[in-house]
């Protein structure tokens, strides 16, 4: 270890770039990264990184999972010789720089997982985790460890009070993830004051409850850091927390320990008194000591030998079969899924047929894996003769919805897997933050919401999704498929594969009939097109899932009554709103008036719409059957809609002459 003035100015150099940070931008969060400067510091002898490949597999990961720690990674990535120079630093949190308020995925090199919500990193870091101890499992034999990094996280009394960080933790424990470091900065400090207004457990023996291993440190002592990272680094048979005693704002002059230097910048008599009793000249700002960036400015000559080490040890010959199972993770050819086929009139939920769809790519697809949060059987998401996690492709999370989100989330930024998570639509709500990150990120992380609707039946309105899908519809960068049948289920994620952001598959629990191959213009990829054209048509119903077979024999009736419908079916509203004009216009006749027609609120569907025949309340109990003809999603219940909107007197058919 490096002697403990060089370790202390090490820290100082990264408390005081972070106070001139924060005070330049007039906002931040100074506390959090003073207070953990020395662990960064000492972390940083042990960090196994190469800054000039930001994406080499077999990095340590490091996930801030307390976001407003900011200002203390940028100055960490500076420092190592990742690509944010002084002047980004100096930009801090101002319009369109590479160093926004919290870290974000993509937009900052060095930055593994977009973190801000607090407990969403506890889960990242647990997806990261997991995703390592399968692709030992894969890549991993007794002469080569293509695999060995470890995935650390930094959290604090506020990440550890949510709870997605106790659902994740307790998995990580039940699947002995022995590459999981978790640092808990226990400062004992949140905004509202001491944590003892609301945290008392001992969180010693939550996590040993948990299976995990437990040390107690001071976060200020060199030795005792230094310590406990060298024994981590051996060999372990459990995650391990490192309950790390520190002071807020460590190094303040004044303010060592108190609340408020949790969000506000310290003050500029506050930063020269305490630079000046730290021997730094209270005059400079932005100032690195030239011994000090040499000895942090190590992690790229050290980093690109570890990685040039790593890659000749993929050139050694018995690694033959390592390799190519490592380029099949990384380069999946989806033009090997053999897809499923479902005849013409059958009636298949689409929950089935997605099971039938899952299975088929990860027949072909060795990246792809996934799970349910205890409800695989159903949600039919299962796959077949594939094993259980740590040795197979199965995940079970339990009754985790939130950390799954997250998990799975983590799992898609690792550069090996393509995830998928699943539960019933209305439970969607307990993972929504996670999603919100997917969108936020562009991640390829797939979701699976069964049971889509009234349809559920017997178990209710508690059961019953409602506004789930206007909620997730408003999320940018989100795909939403609802698809209306098996054969749009696969056009769905034929398309959904080729996308670079995520997306939901909202199922069916009851059987859909499977419609015909034949449409009028357009198809899936564009997110809506016209299954059947009338001459002279006044009126377009458009359709989403389970709506669209009895839109189509509501057309029929009209027809016969001499009122000409077109009928659209629209599996995903985010696509459709990406065409141009000349495409929607061919689609929905603007002469017509359009009627829309979905079991759920549907709000966002008027920017079509004149009408939107819809839910406007919840649910109830009862035969699904029954719900959906007390609620109006029947032949009649649309053709009276339909009426309603051209303001004519409801005339009933009882001889049909027309084909679907």
């Amino acid at each position: 270890m490096e002697n403990k003035q060089m370790l202390l100015q090490m820290a100082n150099t990264i408390r005081f770039l972070a106070v001139d940070m924060i005070q330049r931008a007039n906002s931040g969060h100074p506390g959090v990264a003073m207070g953990l400067a020395d662990i960064a510091t000492v972390l940083s002898l042990h960090l196994k990184h190469n800054p000039k490949n930001p994406k080499w597999l077999n990095r340590d990961r490091v996930v801030y999972s307390g976001g407003h720690a900011s200002a203390m990674i940028y100055s960490l990535l500076h420092l190592w010789g990742y690509d944010i120079s002084l002047d980004d630093l100096k930009n801090f949190r101002q319009f369109g720089s590479k160093t926004p308020g919290h870290p974000e995925y993509g937009e900052v090199p060095g930055v593994e997982v977009t973190t801000g919500p607090l407990g969403q990193g506890v889960a990242n870091a647990v997806g990261f985790a997991m995703a390592s101890k399968y692709a030992q499992k894969l890549l991993n034999s007794e002469t080569a460890k293509i695999i060995d990094h470890k995935v650390y996280c930094f959290c604090g009394d506020g990440d550890l009070e949510e709870g997605i960080s106790y659902e994740a933790c307790s998995l990580a424990g039940h699947n002995n993830l022995q590459n999981l470091v978790m640092i808990y900065d226990s400062n004992e400090i949140t905004i509202e004051g001491d944590t003892e207004i609301a945290l008392s457990e001992n969180i010693k023996q939550r996590f040993e409850s948990q299976g995990w291993k437990v040390y107690r440190i001071d976060g200020h002592n060199y030795n005792e850091i230094d310590q406990v990272f060298s024994e981590i680094k051996m060999e372990q048979n459990k995650p391990c927390l490192i309950i790390a005693k520190t002071v807020i704002a460590k190094g303040a002059a004044t303010v060592e320990g108190e609340a408020h230097t949790h969000g506000s910048p310290l003050g500029e008599e506050e930063i020269k008194k305490s630079k000046d009793k730290a021997g730094f000249d209270p005059s400079e700002q932005f100032f690195i000591p030239e011994e000090v960036l040499i000895r942090f400015r190590c992690a790229l000559e050290q980093g690109d030998l570890a990685e040039r080490e790593w890659k000749k040890l993929l050139t050694e010959a018995p690694l033959a079969e390592q390799n190519a199972t490592l380029d099949a993770l990384q380069n999946p050819d989806f033009t090997k899924i053999q897809w499923p086929q479902f005849e013409e009139g059958v009636g298949v939920a689409t929950r089935d047929s997605n099971h039938k769809i899952l299975n088929a790519i990860a027949r072909a697809i060795p990246s792809f894996m996934g799970g349910s949060a205890d409800l695989a059987p159903s949600n039919k998401t299962y796959l077949e003769n594939m094993d259980d996690f740590p040795n197979g492709r199965n995940l079970h999370f339990g009754i985790r919805e939130h950390a799954m989100g997250a998990i799975s989330n983590a799992m898609s930024l690792y550069g090996l897997f393509i995830p998928f998570s699943a539960t019933f639509f209305v439970f969607s709500d307990y993972l929504k933050p996670a999603v919100r990150l997917a969108a936020l990120m562009k991640l390829k992380t797939y979701f699976v919401w069964t049971h889509d609707s009234i349809g559920v039946g017997e178990d209710g309105p508690t059961h019953e999704p409602i506004e789930q899908l206007s909620q997730f519809r408003a999320l940018p960068n989100l795909y939403v498929f609802r698809p209306a049948d098996a054969s749009e289920n696969i056009a769905c994620w034929k398309k959904a594969l080729t996308l670079n952001a995520p997306s939901a598959f909202v199922l069916s629990r009851q059987k859909l009939k499977t419609l015909k191959s034949k449409v009028e213009f357009g198809d899936v990829s564009y997110g809506g097109y016209l299954i059947k054209k009338r001459e002279n048509a006044t009126v377009t119903i458009l359709a989403t899932g389970s709506e669209v077979m009895p839109s189509l024999q509501a057309g029929c009736h009209l027809e016969e009554a001499g009122i000409m419908a077109n009928i659209v079916s629209l599996p995903c509203l985010e696509l459709f709103n990406e065409q141009d004009k000349e495409y929607i216009g061919k689609v929905i006749d603007p002469k017509t008036k359009v009627l829309a027609v979905e079991a759920a609120s549907g709000q966002e569907l008027y920017r079509y719409a004149d009408d939107v025949h819809g839910m406007n309340s919840f649910g109830a109990s009862g035969d699904a059957n029954v719900l959906f003809k007390n609620f109006g999603f029947t032949v009649t219940g649309i053709q009276k809609a339909v009426y309603k909107l051209i303001n004519k007197p409801f005339k009933e058919v009882d001889t049909l002459k027309c084909k679907l």
